[in-house]
């Protein structure tokens, strides 16, 4: 594949992944799309999870190791007893992220600009799946990528949505624009969400809890919308602001 100025060179940027906690790891041998090269279940975890874990990872035919709890303390203090070495993530070059969600009669690709906190990309990531959405599209720089933490904070919903990261932000908004997308700005604009009847393609672009849209990107979107609210105070931060917007898009779909 030649060289893509929209996505550049993204895929397997990481040789190996740890995935901990119980849900995270399940979501993982659920999905079955990366290699897992073992579990790793602390001797004294007990439950309905872990038993289903451990049934799943033994008819996949993976190595199952039962270690000591403080092993599992090196990754996280909250691993839950469990945790798993899995191939890295890949993400999908921009066209084909693209092709794929034009696959939907109404396809919804979310632009997640420079958000920095891997908490906050992984609680959005997993609105994105729990309404619908065809894929995330976040930035090479400047922004969080996919990692254990977002993994964690997702509760493993990171395995069931396609993820595309991309080296410029605006290049691929144009790239999706002549792709027949139209693209939506989730920044102050001058027509609430419940009054734009946003068309289809779409794709959302979400900003940073402290600094929203860059002003450039504001510019190439089609519409900028706001979410309505009943007083003055801070604005809601990015993951309730996309829980927002996904639900009432998820309607009109």
């Amino acid at each position: 594949m030649g060289f893509n100025k929209f996505a550049g060179k993204t895929r397997r940027e990481v040789s190996e992944n740890i995935i901990y906690g119980r849900n995270p790891v399940l979501e993982l041998l659920r999905a079955g799309k990366r290699t897992v090269n073992k579990i790793l279940v602390a001797q004294t975890a007990r439950g309905a999870a872990i038993t289903e874990i451990i049934d799943i990872a033994k008819q996949k035919g993976i190595a199952i190791h039962n270690v000591p709890p403080e092993k599992l303390d090196r990754f996280s203090e909250n691993s839950q007893g469990i945790a798993a070495e899995v191939s890295a993530m890949e993400y999908l070059e921009i066209e084909e992220l693209i092709a794929a969600a034009k696959k939907n009669p109404k396809p919804l690709l979310v632009i997640l600009d420079s958000i920095e906190d891997p908490h906050n990309l992984g609680a959005i990531i997993r609105n994105c799946v729990v309404f619908g959405a065809d894929g995330v599209i976040i930035p090479k720089w400047r922004a969080a990528g996919v990692n254990e933490t977002v993994a964690k904070s997702s509760a493993g919903a990171i395995e069931h949505i396609p993820v595309s990261r991309i080296v410029n932000t605006n290049q691929t908004i144009e790239l999706l624009k002549e792709s027949g997308f139209w693209v939506a700005g989730a920044e102050n604009g001058e027509k609430t969400l419940e009054e734009t009847d946003l068309p289809f393609p779409l794709a959302i672009v979400i900003g940073s809890e402290g600094f929203g849209l860059h002003n450039l990107t504001k510019k190439n979107c089609d519409f900028l919308i706001s979410i309505p609210q009943k007083n003055t105070i801070s604005s809601l931060n990015a993951s309730c602001a996309s829980a927002v917007i996904l639900y009432e898009l998820s309607k009109k779909r």
